[in-house]
């Protein structure tokens, strides 16, 4: 075994990594770009090596800055997690030759999988079933739509060095498959470096199923059974699962061998993942998988194989990358009830998944043990920044079914409180709980199908929540006050709405998304408030605010505690299932909050422009795409809100924009 090693990542992995080393006794080094100085990975590991700035160009992709980093720590091995230089035979190849172990695949396996036309027809010669598609090398746009109307619409663009679903665009028609295929290979050379693509034919019922590969140097290898990695957005895996729902025993076996076989076409060596495309029009048939990708590499759903088999998959990695053969045979392996994995973002469903950052006010997870785990690589007032992917958490749950497992997660993500930046939560719970998620009618098209249940219109706040958070604003004020020791009396020392002769009452105004709501308070003689509410509501609210930042509270005869944290003027409540924020406004500086008005289109987060589709004086239609704006690795499209005429573009291609900056004025047609 290693005694010390490398971890070439950051956030969660670099945690998870750390986690292992640390129980084998195996010392660790981190890594970090001046962006991530106080990250949690950075405090948990042995010690810590500084790479260079926040862009990952500058630092975590700097291959022979990190090796230095290995040499002069006196790392044996360097553990490249997943992302990054996970998947660059260069960079395998130059640890080797700087005398330090690779803890991954021989750089011959990544580089006959780091093509995926390459190693779609490498797959075909060890008849492992691939999709119908073009994976040459004429990339010429002409010839790629003849390819594509030979395979049949729809197809699926992917840049050939590509990943979690970025270069990758379905196009369902001739006229629209050229704007796609820039698209696609725009996003392949930014994100990978090498602008190729290929083409497969588009599956209309496709479920996503990979198999978790094993190898060790002396030719051993075994599969520890399949994940379903089905629900998706923008092509990238939302909630995975294993073993998965419905599986044949005559299909998990026919999976398996062919992705053992295809990792001993290749020579692999370590922790690989084979994905598969399955037909599932007419249910799942061992006849209907086709081969996608094999990663050569750790893969972020990892936990649930973890789950169910009882193995420590980073465990494996350093063994077998030590030279140890591996620790079980396939006979030796079992399924041990279901695991599901929900990756827990900070986005928002009702903006296309739109990444947020900012500071993690409040971060308390569910409390881990025996059925529940997180892994995370960030702390409560840490930030999230437009540098990286916005995951800030993996959620995964273990019971003895599947059922079990789905209530266990709605559960979990119910006890979850977020505050600082907009997450999925809302959306995972929706989304466990879904009638059709339960009976395993699964596929790839799923949360588009069913999107108005996913992802209905966010809803006001409720009396509930009005009560709630006037209480609490009441609750601060007592705290915030000063009572005179020496006439504690004193109505100057009181936030009660003190009146002569009359009982104390108070007005707040709050704003919730674009409405204004005012309520009146009563200030009642034991404490208590009572709050008059729009259409007539009224609750009588008492409570206390808590050392650990929740509050305590009892409306009318119902008793609550709820997180809570105020950013500001923003009033975030974080009850079980549901995020609400209302913002109270200052009716004397009522207009600072007011939005820019006219036809101007702001950053919705911080980016690069990397593409403007308009000219100045151009008049343009509603929906109309007029920039195209990349953010944390993905390409975000500014549209038109309505006919008007582009008035000035205020950035070029190429430009930095900040959050909220004005990116386009336009003069609105009436």
């Amino acid at each position: 075994m290693f005694r010390k090693i490398l971890i070439a990542n950051r956030g969660e992995i670099a945690c998870r990594v750390i986690r292992t080393a640390r129980r084998l006794g195996v010392a660790t080094v981190a890594v970090y770009s001046d962006a991530d100085a106080g990250a949690r990975h950075v405090a948990l590991a042995d010690e810590a090596v500084r790479i260079g700035p926040a862009p990952v160009r500058e630092s975590y992709l700097r291959a022979e800055t990190i090796i230095e980093a290995a040499r002069a720590t006196g790392a044996e091995a360097v553990h490249p997690g997943y992302g990054f230089l996970s998947e660059n035979a260069e960079f395998a190849e130059a640890l080797a030759a700087a005398g330090l172990s690779f803890i991954g695949p021989p750089a011959s396996a990544i580089r006959a999988m780091g093509l995926k036309g390459a190693a779609k027809a490498l797959m075909q010669e060890a008849r492992v079933p691939v999709v119908p598609g073009y994976h040459g090398d004429n990339q010429d746009a002409d010839f790629l739509l003849g390819e594509a109307e030979r395979i049949g619409w729809p197809v699926l663009i992917k840049a050939v060095a590509g990943g979690g679903g970025k270069g990758m665009r379905r196009v369902d028609k001739a006229a629209d498959f050229k704007a796609a295929l820039a698209g696609a290979q725009r996003e392949g050379a930014n994100a990978f470096g090498n602008d190729r693509v290929l083409l497969e034919k588009y599956l209309i019922k496709p479920r996503h199923i990979e198999i978790q590969v094993f190898a060790d140097s002396q030719g051993n290898a075994v599969h520890l059974f399949e994940r379903d990695c089905s629900v998706q957005r923008r092509h990238q895996k939302v909630l995975e699962e294993a073993p998965a729902p419905g599986m044949p025993a005559d299909m998990r076996r026919a999976m398996g061998e062919a992705a053992v076989n295809a990792a001993k076409a290749i020579g692999y060596v370590g922790a690989g993942t084979v994905e598969f495309i399955a037909d599932v029009s007419d249910g799942l048939k061992p006849d209907r998988f086709y081969f996608m990708e094999m990663n050569t590499r750790l893969q972020v759903e990892h936990p649930v194989t973890e789950m169910i088999t009882g193995q420590d998959l980073v465990e494996w990695q350093l063994r077998v990358a030590a030279g140890a053969p591996l620790p079980l045979r396939q006979a030796d392996l079992r399924i041990d009830g279901h695991a599901v994995e929900a990756r827990i973002y900070a986005e928002d469903p009702n903006r296309n998944f739109l990444p947020s950052v900012g500071k993690l006010h409040r971060l308390r997870p569910p409390v881990e043990g025996p059925h529940v785990r997180v892994d995370t690589g960030v702390r409560e007032g840490d930030s999230v920044t437009p540098f990286y992917d916005p995951m800030i958490a993996k959620l995964i749950v273990w019971d003895v079914d599947r059922g079990a497992a789905l209530r266990r997660m709605g559960q979990a993500l119910a006890e979850y409180q977020i505050a600082g930046v907009t997450t999925n939560t809302a959306f995972l719970i929706a989304l466990a709980g879904h009638p059709a998620f339960a009976a395993g009618d699964l596929d790839t098209g799923f949360i588009e199908r069913f999107h108005a249940d996913l992802i209905p219109p966010r809803e006001g706040a409720d009396a509930t929540a009005l009560a709630l958070a006037a209480l609490a604003v009441v609750l601060q004020r007592r705290r915030e006050v000063p009572v005179a020791a020496s006439d504690p009396w004193s109505p100057w020392a009181q936030v009660n709405g003190w009146r002569l002769n009359d009982q104390g009452y108070d007005e707040l105004l709050f704003r919730d998304g674009e409405r204004d709501i005012t309520l009146r308070l009563d200030y009642l003689a034991d404490g208590a408030i009572q709050m008059h509410g729009p259409q007539g509501s009224s609750l009588r609210a008492e409570g206390a605010l808590c050392a650990d930042g929740s509050l305590e509270a009892v409306l009318d005869e119902r008793r609550l505690k709820l997180g809570i944290a105020r950013l500001g003027a923003d009033i975030v409540l974080l009850r079980p299932g549901s995020v609400q924020k209302l913002t109270l406004v200052d009716p004397r500086a009522a207009g600072d909050l007011d939005e820019a008005g006219g036809g101007a289109l702001t950053a919705p987060m911080p980016g690069k422009v990397v593409q403007v589709l308009v000219a100045e004086g151009a008049m343009v239609e509603k929906g109309q795409a007029l920039m195209v704006l990349e953010a944390m690795k993905m390409e975000h499209t500014i549209a038109a809100p309505g006919r008007g005429k582009v008035a000035k573009l205020h950035f070029n291609a190429g430009d930095q924009v900040g959050e909220g900056a004005t990116l386009i004025a336009l003069e609105m047609e009436s």
